[in-house]
């Protein structure tokens, strides 16, 4: 049987992924002070047990005001390093690689955690952390949100080397990729949108000035980041709002992205405002991917689809129909960490469990021995049963 391209390696300059199943960014607000915590070893490590070609961590904020959220991971300073590397190290011992997401929040920095309602912070409760909220314009991300300041010229040089400096500590903690967040609505992607961005000076107006400071983030960081590490971009295609940034401005930039060094466009959706004016992007198994593919398809770049990849034969038919390279998965990996695993028996891989951690896997072996035949018919019929659900989803 032909290996499924899911399961294939993917060479991305010099790092070789073990498959093409990538573990998405999730808030997880379980910081202390940007340093990252046990959770964090925990919930990151876990993916690596269960098979993930590569792990990304949470958005990683570049200064404290760029946090999304008080309890957020940062690496604005060298203390941040070693606990970062803890995680590096569990990852890297167990066979998948790792890398971080470098971003500031911009005029969304500054909310509660979903689990606690979600709600911006209050102009108050800011000023008591004396974290400010920026944008390329004093133009508030939507009801609830204090109006930001507008950047000035010295504001923006110290973003872009607050990413740089982010990235040569991502190096230091031994992280095999990084991953700039251009997408939701956060600083970069407001910079993007000309609904977000009233600036007459060089870095609004057009879209080639709207572009500018990704641009300029972006080939500071590849910079600093080692040549033979892949750099990431994640993108909203659409960000979600009428008259704001669309697919062709995505993959105008995509192509602009890859010109100063990136290796991968993350694609995502959405998030500009909280407004009620926006475009719809129906929800559903897969909704993203459309976009990934044009992008891959125009651009000439390798592209990540993201959203609602629910099983191994979904996520197979997405890369053999060309639509992109790598499948990030997130949510359905909290359901289960060992979603790689799992797409495999569901793609009909017999597993001998030799590639699973050996402390997992010789107790699986051994109960194989005893019930192989209940066991490899039980999962025959799973594969077949996801194999015809998928059948019916595309």
């Amino acid at each position: 049987m032909e290996r499924p391209l899911l399961l294939s390696p993917i060479d991305l300059r010099s790092l070789r992924l073990r498959n093409r199943i990538v573990i998405s960014p999730m808030c997880q607000h379980a910081a202390e002070e940007g340093r990252a915590t046990d959770w964090h070893l925990v919930h990151l490590g876990k993916f690596a047990l269960g098979g993930a070609g590569l792990i990304l961590t949470e958005s990683t904020a570049v200064s404290p005001e760029g946090r999304i959220g008080t309890a957020d991971l940062g690496l604005w300073c060298d203390s941040h390093v070693a606990p970062l590397r803890r995680v590096v190290d569990f990852v890297h011992a167990q066979g998948s690689a790792i890398g971080v997401q470098l971003a500031h929040a911009g005029r969304k920095a500054g909310s509660h955690p979903l689990w606690h309602g979600g709600r911006a912070f209050s102009a108050d409760e800011l000023s008591a952390l004396g974290w400010p909220r920026i944008a390329p314009s004093p133009i508030a991300a939507g009801p609830g949100w204090s109006v930001p300041e507008a950047m000035k010229a010295p504001d923006i040089d110290r973003v872009i080397e607050d990413f740089a400096a982010s990235a040569r500590r991502a190096e230091a903690a031994g992280f095999d990729a990084a991953e700039l967040h251009f997408g939701h609505g956060y600083l970069i992607a407001s910079f993007l949108s000309p609904l977000s961005n009233r600036r007459d000076d060089p870095y609004g107006g057009s879209r080639e000035g709207r572009m500018r400071l990704a641009l300029e983030v972006a080939a500071r960081v590849r910079a600093e980041w080692p040549a033979a590490k892949p750099l990431f971009c994640r993108i909203s295609a659409v960000d979600g709002a009428e008259g704001g940034w669309g697919i062709a401005d995505s993959i105008v930039l995509a192509r602009a992205l890859r010109e100063v060094g990136a290796d991968v466009i993350d694609v995502s959706s959405g998030g500009l405002t909280e407004e009620t004016r926006r475009i719809a992007v129906p929800r559903g198994p897969g909704f993203q991917t459309g976009f990934a593919e044009a992008i891959r398809r125009d651009a000439g770049v390798t592209t990540q689809a993201v959203g609602m990849i629910l099983d191994g034969p979904q996520a197979e038919a997405i890369l053999q129909a060309g639509q992109a390279d790598l499948v990030a998965i997130g949510r359905e990996a909290l359901r289960d960490p060992y979603w790689p695993r799992r797409a495999a028996e569901q793609l009909g891989i017999e597993d001998d469990y030799a590639d699973w951690p050996e402390r997992h896997g010789a107790w699986l072996a051994k109960r194989e021995q005893g019930m192989g035949t209940v066991l490899r018919a039980r999962r025959r019929a799973v594969a077949r049963l996801a194999q015809d659900e998928g059948k019916e989803t595309a």
